[in-house]
């Protein structure tokens, strides 16, 4: 017996098993409503860590607002090319949405060489005029995040919702700790964790939501 044989499931079941081994592990969340917590799962599923629920924080209204955004036909923006691989283009397929990345396009290499900033910030300063009632998913690099909170604070963009989950170490803490204070609609991890999958599962949990009723 080959070890897929021995260890491998179908598709179907793989998805079964691996949601009630997630719903198991995840601590009582009394003070989450049922979309929130369904949103939580997904990213608890694809960390694989049930702790980091624990650092897990939604503004208020933050799921409905970012499931409204999805049905109206808002815009994602990602800083990272792994976050709009990681989001289900089935998905996108049904729900109509585009989803957009500008962190390889030349002009954005250009500016943050004449700018001394990173690409990924310079990718959204890129993407600022299509910004405004967006679905902004930042998995990668704080300097993304700060580079949209700057945007926020000077009244040039106005994203529906703000998926801020960088991971790293320099600036990445701040960057979400300074999310966190504000007004923004947002749904974030705080600390050092996070990354592309985490954002990409939130994005994949918004427009499931917003596709069925399937809370």
């Amino acid at each position: 017996m080959t070890l897929l044989q021995r260890y491998g499931l179908t598709p179907e079941e793989i998805e079964r098993r691996s949601l009630e081994m997630v719903e198991d592990a995840m601590p009582a969340t009394p003070h989450l409503t049922a979309r929130e917590r369904y949103v939580l799962g997904r990213i608890v599923r694809a960390e694989g860590e049930p702790q980091i629920a624990d650092s897990v924080r939604f503004s208020e209204g933050a799921v409905e607002e970012g499931i409204a955004a999805v049905r109206k036909g808002a815009t994602i923006v990602t800083d990272v090319r792994m976050v709009e691989v990681g989001t289900s283009k089935a998905l996108l397929r049904r729900s109509g949405n585009p989803i957009i990345t500008m962190i390889d396009a030349p002009s954005v290499a250009e500016r943050a060489k004449r700018e001394g900033i990173t690409r990924s910030a310079a990718a959204i300063r890129e993407l600022t005029p299509q910004i405004d009632g967006a679905v902004v998913a930042v998995g990668n690099a704080p300097t993304a995040l700060l580079a949209l909170l700057d945007s926020v604070d000077e009244g040039k963009a106005l994203p529906a919702l703000i998926i801020g989950m960088p991971v790293g170490f320099v600036a990445c803490a701040e960057a979400k700790d300074e999310l966190a204070l504000r007004a923004a609609t947002h749904i974030t991890i705080l600390g050092n964790r996070g990354g592309s999958s985490a954002a990409a599962a939130t994005l994949n949990a918004l427009l499931t939501l917003a596709m069925e009723d399937a809370l």
